[in-house]
């Protein structure tokens, strides 16, 4: 059976399903093909469970320390398997929550998976998709105007260190544990591999990260990654950065053991478990794309700023073509490319406007350019920082470590960047979005009234100290 579509979707996570809803506001009819759960990695084994776990991280942190407020707990314990049925509790209400947008939206929902065919009987163009269902009926048909590729990314590893799923783990199983291990060897220092430390660590894991980089959090603003590492060995954090892990000397058995190169000296790391947090490829296997004239560079589908493939009628969207693999700006670049598909001349992403965040304690949080990629565009800047120490809530809320900064062109007064690091600030860091978005100055962010007391006050604070006239500090 061959079902006509103007818009079929391969993948069902945040980027998909948010470019199925803004198909169906637009009156395309449109169908998704999802091999697992809608939602996706972001919903079933990135964001979300990930964010739940470090939130009972952070209860429990906090209840440790309730006398510093005046609270005496008696007794502070930590039941992992409720912690765990409380992850999937939200994640299954999230999920319910997908499934009801999708009826809202009459969008045709395909449970399998869904391969681009070449040309044929039912187009001359490459673009119909045969769809293996999960529940072994026979295969569907879609003959689709136009196709969105949105098959998101896996975790990866180093070459000879394979994941096992038992000793050697990545995120996905560490998010299954039933248990906590008493030790976690972590192989990688970016966002995922930090905010597994911080999460960890909270729960009175004993944690050593391990980086190949010069420092943890490469891609972030340098003076955020040593406050992030200067606070993470302060929980107690093992931190070595520099060092090259040597895959073949892993060894296993009651513990993991593995050699990284650090300065010309070899040194041996255990613990009871390994997680390798060295990022995500992408998912372009087993979709059809031979069958194309689809471009595939550095293991991540091109497409131009519309996310056009080569072939013009089919796009693709999210981790699998790479850039920030980021939740947010896949949904964003699902709606451009339906909008683009329905003809409403949407603009281009920006991608120095797409804010970043790491959920560790401290939360980190950015937008923009770091001082050193400023400098290295042969921009002038100039710098105003201003520590959370002298704000009255963090004071109050018992975090008063990490600050906001704030770096300006000097010849043109516009905002690069904004970096924060310290209490909420993920929650925070939209207000630099927008102030980039509409190409504010530290003067109009400095001069926006922000309430007293919240953490807030530090960015107009910042703001104000880029030209020397912060009040506080």
């Amino acid at each position: 059976m061959a079902t006509e579509y103007d818009l079929v979707i391969l993948g069902g996570g945040t980027g998909g399903y948010v470019a199925a809803i803004r198909a169906s506001q637009l009156g395309l009819k449109t169908a998704v093909v999802e091999k697992r759960k809608l939602g996706g990695t972001c919903l079933h084994k990135g964001c979300i469970p990930s964010k739940a776990l470090l939130r009972s991280a952070e209860v429990y942190r906090t209840a440790k320390k309730a006398d510093e407020f005046g609270v005496v707990i008696s007794e502070v314990g930590l039941r992992f398997s409720q912690v765990q049925s409380r992850k999937q509790k939200i994640i299954d209400q999230l999920h319910n929550g997908v499934k009801h947008l999708m009826k809202k939206g009459k969008i045709d929902v395909y449970e399998g998976i869904g391969r681009i065919l070449g040309p044929s009987i039912f187009s001359p163009m490459p673009g119909t998709v045969s769809v293996e269902m999960a529940n072994g009926d026979e295969n569907e048909m879609l003959i689709p105007k136009n196709v969105i590729i949105a098959t998101g990314s896996r975790p990866r590893s180093l070459p000879g260190l394979e994941l096992d799923g038992e000793n050697v783990l990545s995120s996905d199983e560490a998010l299954e544990l039933e248990q906590l291990p008493a030790s976690m060897l972590i192989v990688g220092g970016g966002v995922i591999g930090i905010e597994w430390a911080s999460m960890l660590c909270d729960f009175g894991v004993d944690v050593t990260v391990i980086e190949y980089a010069d420092r943890i959090l490469p891609t972030e603003d340098a003076d955020i990654s040593k406050e992030m590492q200067t606070q993470l060995a302060k929980k107690g954090i093992t931190i070595i950065t520099g060092a090259k892990v040597l895959p073949d000397t892993l060894a296993k058995g009651d513990t993991v053991s593995i050699q990284a190169e650090k300065d010309g000296e070899k040194q041996t790391y255990s613990a009871e478990k390994m997680l390798v947090s060295v990022g995500r490829q992408a998912n372009v296997e087993g979709i059809g794309l031979e069958n194309t004239d689809i471009q595939v560079e550095n293991g991540f589908i091109a497409t131009n700023s519309m996310y056009q493939t080569k072939e013009s009628h089919i796009y693709a969207i999210g981790d699998v073509i790479g850039g920030l693999q980021l939740a947010h700006a896949a949904s964003h670049e699902g709606i451009t490319a339906v909008e683009h598909i329905a003809g409403e001349n949407p603009h281009d992403i920006d991608y120095s406007l797409v804010s970043k965040c790491i959920y560790s304690s401290p939360e980190a949080a950015s937008v923009g350019l770091t001082e050193d990629e400023a400098k290295a565009q042969g921009k002038s800047v100039k710098v105003g920082k201003f520590p959370f120490q002298a704000i009255g809530k963090a004071l109050v809320y018992g975090e008063t470590d990490g600050f906001v900064k704030i770096v300006a062109d000097r010849e043109s007064d516009d905002i690069l960047g904004v970096h924060m690091i310290g209490p909420h600030v993920t929650d925070m860091i939209s207000e630099a979005g927008l102030a980039k978005v509409l190409d504010a100055t530290p003067w109009e962010v400095g001069q926006t009234i922000h309430p007293h007391p919240t953490l807030s006050e530090a960015i107009g604070e910042a703001a104000l100290a880029v030209d020397g006239k912060a009040i506080h500090f």
